[in-house]
């Protein structure tokens, strides 16, 4: 637990550095918002690319071997940001997130089932939210060392127009070389890790795939309702959650809002991911008591408002009340998680590739926000993220009760 716990933080830390690099390549490569959000399409797509892949890689090598293995894949994503920075070019970028992902796939989906089966199902999603709550540490902490290192000589969002020729590309490659020394020190830190992994003696679980649990059709998932809709809230609730965090430094930026650098700005999306790490403390506590649906549905609710709220108002009380949105985020992804496969016997395998490639919704959903943003300004764009909170409440309340269809 203690070893996964670290891992998990690693995948939180790299996901949610995302957000710095959004303004950043936005400035660099002059890009509209839908432009800039396909930083989170190449990230996040990863998840649907090689989720399946990754579920078979746990069937032949096992759980410890496929975390190895996605280690190590992360670190080479992570190299790949010298050259990008280098050229520089945002479709190396791109690539390099894509690697980069599809390692934190593979961590993620063999992660994810062995912690649930080290102790009673009765207490997984306690175990899951425990363990995601360091993710969160990552995910708090990522913005500040971000801003601080990749931020630290930003100019205005707008400041590319102004330049041509000889002298953008020389603004790109000076901006853009700010992004190497984080990468290499993340890529020198996974490979480190690889090696922990790989020397450790870690306890065995078995496959669902195993001789005793033999391999069942994947078309027999869908007959679960439980599964299915779970699908779908995870895609929104994915989607959901990222999107905000990806649109916090250039929406407290903005004069009507919070009205500061993005560098300023880049402190506070730690707020964000911090109130998510704290929830995932209490709401571990709390899931021994209150039935998980319950907790998600209502934690739906208060998210829903806020994101509502912020819409509504201006200046701190808009900053505030979207900033408030990542507590409430604190349980959903491990509790719906669990909730999708609860009951699945030995489709428990298969199941957990399916909920985990429910992921890109944190690709599709961003795009989707930027392209409203797009249209009508950021601030009325945040609708999107409403509507996706309102399908949470349905799923934790009613969608949720296993039944076949």
């Amino acid at each position: 637990m203690a070893l996964m716990t670290l891992l998990f933080f690693m995948c939180g830390f790299l996901a949610t550095l995302n957000d710095i690099l959004i303004p950043h390549l936005k400035s660099i490569f002059d890009l509209n918002y839908a432009e800039v959000m396909m930083v989170q399409f190449s990230f996040f797509s990863s998840f649907l690319l090689f989720s399946f892949p990754s579920g078979k890689l746990v069937d032949f090598i096992g759980y410890k071997k496929t975390i190895v293995v996605g280690l190590f894949i992360m670190g080479c994503g992570a190299l790949l940001f010298l050259p990008a920075a280098t050229v520089p070019s945002f479709p190396l970028f791109a690539a390099a997130l894509v690697v980069l992902a599809g390692g934190v796939t593979a961590l993620q989906v063999s992660g994810n089932p062995y912690i649930s089966t080290l102790g009673s199902s009765r207490t997984a999603s306690s175990r899951l939210n425990l363990t995601q709550a360091f993710n969160s540490l990552g995910s708090t902490i990522a913005p500040s060392i971000g801003g601080a290192l990749i931020l630290r000589a930003a100019r205005p969002l707008n400041a590319v127009q102004h330049l041509r020729d000889a002298t953008l590309h020389a603004y790109r490659v000076e901006q853009a070389s700010y992004v190497k020394l984080p990468y290499l020190g993340i890529a020198v830190t996974l490979f480190l890790l690889g090696l922990l992994v790989a020397s450790q003696k870690l306890p065995s679980v078995r496959n669902s795939s195993s001789p005793d649990h033999p391999s069942v059709p994947v078309l027999r998932l869908w007959g679960r309702r439980h599964l299915t809709l779970g699908i779908v809230a995870m895609f929104l609730y994915c989607g959901a959650e990222i999107t905000i965090g990806s649109f916090l430094v250039n929406y407290i930026s903005r004069p009507e809002i919070g009205g500061m650098s993005p560098r300023s700005a880049a402190a506070y999306v730690s707020i964000y991911w911090g109130g998510s790490m704290i929830g995932r403390f209490v709401g571990s506590a709390l899931l021994r008591r209150i039935d998980t649906g319950v907790l998600v549905g209502f934690n739906a609710v208060v998210a829903a408002c806020l994101v509502a709220t912020s819409m509504a108002t201006a200046g701190h009380l808009a900053m505030w009340s979207i900033l408030l949105v990542g507590s409430f985020n604190s349980i959903m992804f491990p509790s719906l998680f669990t909730l999708g496969i609860k009951g699945m016997g030995n489709l428990t395998g298969k199941a957990s590739g399916v909920m985990m490639s429910a992921a890109v919704g944190a690709a599709v959903i961003p795009v989707l926000q930027g392209t409203l943003a797009d249209r009508v300004g950021i601030h009325y764009s945040f609708l999107v993220p409403a509507v996706c909170y309102l399908y949470i409440v349905f799923y934790g309340l009613e969608g949720c009760k296993p039944r076949r269809i």
